[in-house]
């Protein structure tokens, strides 16, 4: 059986940590969630496929996350904190469809999405980079929030990023066409209720990958 689990995010990678030197820039390093709000609810647009679209987004600690995108498609991630394992359930808002998920099964079918990447709309970038500290680029649309610019470079490709180290989100990103692909509209830090994050499926189908996956 093939899954095609809507999880919506950007894949671009950027910078969460003072750039002082060249020797901090990589991954982990720059990505660091030290220090990061207890709750963060947060909006933004993106492109893909050529078309806008718009994700919200509410993240509790390390223990759980929400997404709905579009009004089409929600997501719910749930782990015990400091672990790298969670439990997905996706949500077909239109179908009426639930599929649930764990990460390990995620990657069986090659969904490489870890925790981060659910929580802050990035992806680990897949190959070699390099992050360089950045001036704002030219025409670069204007952040609800003070940012820093880093440049992400994967072969001949630059992406641009401004980074908030105080929301530990990207508030823009700027594709190497000088179009903007990613941008936060609103962010918050307000303690988010439970009931935010108990899943409304009543009347949906209910898909248990992880049966299916392990039969195969």
């Amino acid at each position: 059986m093939k899954y095609a689990l809507p999880v919506c995010m950007v894949a671009a990678a950027v910078l969460s940590a003072p750039l002082s030197s060249a020797a901090t820039l990589d991954f982990d390093h720059v990505f660091s969630t030290r220090g990061e709000p207890a709750a963060t609810h947060f909006e933004a647009t993106y492109l893909a496929g050529g078309a806008e679209h718009h994700v919200e987004v509410w993240r509790d600690g390390e223990r759980r996350i929400r997404r709905r995108t579009d009004d089409k498609a929600e997501s719910f991630a749930l782990r015990t904190p400091g672990s790298p394992d969670y439990r997905l359930s996706v949500l077909d808002l239109g179908k009426k469809i639930r599929t649930d998920i764990d990460r390990d099964n995620l990657y069986r079918i090659g969904q490489f999405t870890d925790w981060f990447d659910l929580g802050h709309g990035l992806h680990h970038p897949k190959g070699g980079y390099r992050l360089v500290p950045a001036a704002s680029p030219h025409e670069a649309a204007r952040a609800i929030g003070a940012c820093e610019w880093v440049a992400l470079v994967q072969g001949t490709q630059t992406t641009h990023v401004c980074w908030s180290t105080t929301a530990k989100l990207p508030l823009l990103i700027q594709a190497a066409d000088g179009r903007t692909v990613w941008r936060v509209t609103h962010v918050d830090h307000k303690t988010i209720p439970d009931k935010v994050f108990a899943i409304q499926d009543a009347g949906f189908i209910r898909n248990d990958a992880n049966a299916d996956i392990e039969r195969d």
